[in-house]
Order: structure tokens, then sequence, then C-alpha cells
């Protein structure tokens, strides 16, 4: 089993990207049965506690101010609507639930309520992730001692192509708060969206940014861009449709982001309801473990619990369990 490395250099990823497709695919693959369970697959639930009024002007984004999205602004869920969520996922198999709200950042009066989220909800059983836009070291602190398993606080792409998407924050914003998070003692899940017009080049400056990590995330969602009319980025591929990454592409990024960074659970995340079943079924050969279920992922439409548990049938995957250890390694149920 090979080490994780953090000195990746962007010639090494490059050339990642370029192998032949059935070989990268290859590559991942078996990087993934040296660190990982073959054949199980994490599901975890994403809720929308606080929707819309963002002020960040992020291109891809529904929930930004700045967007004619339609999406209505609301108010922090009552800790008892989440935790009624939260019960829900845990019924249909998840073992992760992921609470979002459309913050720049908390602010002092929101703190009581979300550490009280995060307490509930990880009396249930549940493994605990959070999103509520950048954290300073204080707030990290307090969600570190509600049980904060993981925060969520994307890069969202390479750091060459961040303020053609974002110039509200800068991405050494994104950077101080995964160390504010990392400092507190609380996982970390960074990832990204592709397809919104970047280039493969600035695909492998994404990826470089999180392997080269002194730790890399322990998970890395990789999603695909919903375009959603009303947005930069939305309208933007309305016009230039071949702007949108194609599937084998993104097939690519996943294996890839397997390869450098071993130890991570690799998420498909946004993006999956119009994704193929071949085209996931190449993604999870190529290393990605979990996934996002459920109706929605905050205000996008996702794929629904009954298409994955028909996916999941068809493919022969299980379920993973909370400990990520539910199913034998296929070589290990054939002795």
């Amino acid at each position: 089993m090979s080490a994780p490395r953090n000195d990746w250099t962007r010639e090494e990823i490059a050339g990642l990207f370029d192998l032949p497709f059935t070989e990268l695919v290859f590559r991942a693959a078996a990087v993934h049965r040296d660190h990982h369970r073959a054949g199980t697959v994490q599901r975890s639930t994403l809720l929308s506690i606080k929707t819309g009024g963002c002020p960040e002007d992020c291109g891809y984004c529904s929930q930004s101010v700045k967007a004619e999205s339609g999406v209505k602004a609301t108010k922090l869920m009552d800790v008892r609507q989440v935790i009624q969520a939260a019960a829900q996922a845990k019924d249909h198999g998840s073992t992760r639930f992921c609470m979002g709200a459309a913050f720049r950042n908390p602010k002092p009066r929101d703190m009581p309520a979300l550490t009280e989220m995060v307490r509930q909800v990880k009396a249930m059983g549940l493994e605990t992730c959070m999103t509520a836009g950048m954290l300073d070291a204080e707030q990290a602190d307090q969600l570190a001692e509600a049980g904060l398993d993981y925060y969520n606080h994307n890069i969202d792409t390479g750091p060459e192509y961040y303020d053609r998407v974002i110039t509200t924050r800068t991405f050494e914003d994104r950077i101080d708060t995964i160390g504010n998070v990392r400092g507190a003692g609380i996982k970390v899940c960074c990832g990204g969206i592709v397809g919104m017009g970047e280039t493969r080049d600035d695909r492998v400056g994404f990826i470089h940014a999180l392997a080269t990590m002194d730790t890399h995330p322990e998970s890395v969602p990789v999603n695909a861009l919903v375009p959603v009319k009303g947005t930069v980025l939305g309208d933007m591929l309305a016009d230039t449709p071949m702007a949108k990454i194609d599937e084998i592409e993104f097939v690519r990024t996943v294996a890839v982001a397997r390869i450098t960074m071993p130890d991570s659970m690799v998420r498909l995340s946004a993006g999956r309801e119009s994704m193929s079943d071949s085209t996931q079924a190449l993604c999870f050969l190529s290393g990605a473990n979990s996934i996002f279920s459920g109706e929605k992922l905050l205000t996008a439409g996702n794929a629904g619990d009954d298409a994955d548990d028909a996916l999941f049938e068809r493919l022969g995957l299980e379920t993973m369990g909370g400990d990520g250890s539910s199913a034998p390694r296929i070589a290990e149920a054939a002795e």
C-alpha cells in the first residue's frame, strides 16, 4: 500500500490526466483497492438549513443575492426540523448528515443553533458535517466542542481560475478557513466543481491544490456544474453548451483525485442526476466511494433514493456502514 504524498507536482498530475483513459482508470482502481474496501459506497444526505440570501457572488450559485434564479431567502431552520430530516436520512441508509447554510460566515447569534444541531445529530449515531461559509478559529472551536466530525469548505477550482468564478472572497480566504477547521481538530471536506468553463490545466491546478495540502481532505467532493438559469455560469453555458465538461473528462478528474489522495473519500456530488449509469459506474471503478442521496442537494435536483437503490442493485454495490467496514473486500469474499 502506497503512503499518501503531499509533494505532487503539477507536471505529475498533468501526466496522469494525459494517460490513456483505460490505463488511468486501471491505476485509479488499483489505488482504490489498496486503500478502501471494494464494492462499498458511503451514502450521505445534504440538507439546506438556511437557503438563499448569500452576499457572495459565486458564479455557479443560485443562492447568491447576485443571481436572478428565483431562489427565495429563508431563515435558519428550527433545530427540531433538522433532527426530523436527519432521522429520515438515517432510515434511508445515510451514515453522514450534512447541514448547509447559505452564509458568507455565521454571525454570533447563529452559533447556538448550529452547535445544537450538531450535538443532536451526533447523538443519533450519524457522522456530522456542516458548511456555513468562512469560520474564524473561535467558531471552529465551538463546532468542534459540539462534536462536529467534518466541515465542508470547497476551494471550488484551481487558484488560477478562481477569480473567474468568485470575486467577493479570495482563494486564500478559503485556505484560512480550512486552517481554522484543522486547528480545531475537525476533519476537512474540501473539493470543488468542474465544468465551469475551465481548461484541463485549471483542473490540474484544482487537484494540485488539494493533493499538496499538509493533510489531504478526508472527503473530496467532485461536483459537475449544474447550470442554473439566472446565475453567471448557468447563463454562460446556455449560450456556449460546448463549455460543459464531457463525462469522460469528469471520470478522469475523479480518477486523478483518487490516485493523488488515496486515503480520502472521493464523493460524487452535484450533477449525478444528469449522468448516465455507465458514467457513474466508471466513477465508482475509478475510486469514487461516496455519494449524496436524496431528492435535492441544497437547491439543485438529485438522483433520489429509489434511483440510487436501483443503481446499487444493478452494479452490485453495498452501502457503507458508519465505520466504513460494512462489506468485505471482493478478494476476501472469494476466499
